[in-house]
Order: structure tokens, then sequence, then C-alpha cells
């Protein structure tokens, strides 16, 4: 059996009880389409094909192909391909289909690149569920107040209502990695805030750029007479920190600029 390349972040999840839950959280059907990004040895794939849908599926490691060339059919193909170097649009587009959803392991130490990426296309994703290292998934799907809340969190739950579903025991894979990992799933949100987003997401990442400081020292190069305006509004102290403050006050404040 082929050994799993470090180097690509590769652990093959070995559970068949999770595989089962991963593949039970796509609500696809015959006349669906799922993506799935590092089917490696062809786990989930096989479980993903028992939903009859349309299933493409996104692999870098061109070794694995004895494990996966198999299971290609006329409603399932296999590109040997980097996901961030896709050109998913093009792949898609002679496809009929009703829902996609996008499901992967995806390797940990671009997780957030890749979500970002597929945020970013041009398509309409109705759900995606994901295997990430679990403390990425608390911080996904975080609440204000928590330590965890940051301008990621805000960035997601901008598009999508984030839920960390379950937690998975590095004990699911082979090899065993050094951290734990957890089940997330992004469902598209119908009705998102009206705001300017290049404002938005400019003042979520400069209000949590320093941890530790308040709000208005992270945003001292603002207004911050129209931001103390809407924290009053709110009964919030000048002394509040970004984690402190939740999507819909960051909405007004930008609104507020």
């Amino acid at each position: 059996m082929m050994k799993a390349k470090k180097s690509l972040g590769q652990n093959f999840l070995i559970d068949n009880n999770v595989i089962k839950e991963i593949s039970g959280a796509i609500n696809a059907s015959v006349n669906d389409l799922i993506i799935e990004i590092g089917p490696g040895r062809g786990a989930l794939t096989k479980e993903l094909k028992e939903k009859h849908a349309n299933l493409i599926c996104y692999e870098i490691d061109t070794d694995l192909k004895p494990y996966l060339n198999s299971l290609e059919d006329d409603s399932t193909i296999i590109k040997y391909q980097d996901i961030l170097n896709s050109n998913i649009e093009e792949d898609i587009k002679d496809i009929t289909y009703n829902n996609l959803y996008i499901v992967g392991n995806l390797p940990y130490y671009i997780t957030t690149p890749i979500i970002k990426y597929l945020i970013n296309l041009n398509i309409d994703i109705k759900e995606m569920v994901f295997m990430v290292q679990e403390e990425v998934a608390d911080r996904f799907s975080s609440m204000p107040g928590s330590k965890d809340y940051s301008a990621i969190t805000l960035y997601l739950n901008y598009y999508y209502q984030v839920e960390k579903l379950f937690r998975v025991s590095k004990k699911c894979f082979n090899p065993i990695p050094k951290v734990e990992s957890a089940i997330i799933k992004l469902k598209k949100r119908e009705n998102r805030p009206n705001v300017n987003t290049a404002k938005y997401f400019a003042l979520l990442s400069d209000a949590f750029k320093m941890k530790r400081k308040t709000l208005k020292n992270n945003l001292a190069n603002y207004d911050y007479s129209k931001i103390q305006a809407v924290l009053d509004k709110h009964g919030l102290s000048s002394n509040v920190r970004a984690e402190q403050i939740s999507e819909e006050i960051f909405v007004e404040i930008v609104n507020n600029l």
C-alpha cells in the first residue's frame, strides 16, 4: 500500500463510520454535482458514488491513480491537478445539475486558501463539507466573545452559515496526524448583510490585526468618532475589542463610515 506523502499533507481517513458520516452530511442526489477535493485512495469517493450524482474529484498526487482510475465512469471524473490551479468553471460548464456540493479532506496547511479560492469562483455552491484541523473548525464556527472569533470567522460567515458537525480522532487516520480534526459544514447564506464587501473585509482585517489591542487602537486610521457612535448605540465601551463585536454591529460600523 502506498505511503502517505508528508509534503502533500496526506493523512488517509480509514474509519468507515466517519466516512459514512461525512457522506451523510452531503445532501446530494442523482441530479446534483459533487466536487471532491483530495480523494486520496478513494475511500470517501466510493461512498459518494452511492448518491448517483455527477462527481468530479481533484487529486494532486498522480501516484494515487491505481486507487482512483477504477472509480471513473460516465458520472465520475478524476482530475489529477492542484485544486488551486484548476479551472472549475470550465470543468463543469457542460454538466447539467441542480445543486453543487463540495467535499474534501483538506491539507491542513492550505485549508483557508482553498476555501477562499472556492468562495471567489463564479459558481453557485450550495454546501461545502470539509475535514479540517479542529482548532481551525473552532475558529471558523466561533461566536462573538470567544477567543477563536476572528476576521476569518466573519469573512466565512458573510457567505455561509458555518457549523462544526463533529470531531474526528487522529486515530481514524493513517498515518496518525499530530492534531485532532473536525468536520465543518458551510451552508450557502441566502440573506447576506447589505454592506460594501471591500470596505467590510478591509475593516475586519484591521480590527483584528492586533488581538490584544482595543478596537480603537486597531482602527486608529479610521474616523473613530463615527465608530464610537455605533458602539455607544449598542452600549459598548471605548475599550471594546474586536472579538466582542457581532457581525451586525461591524456591518453597521462600515455603513456608518
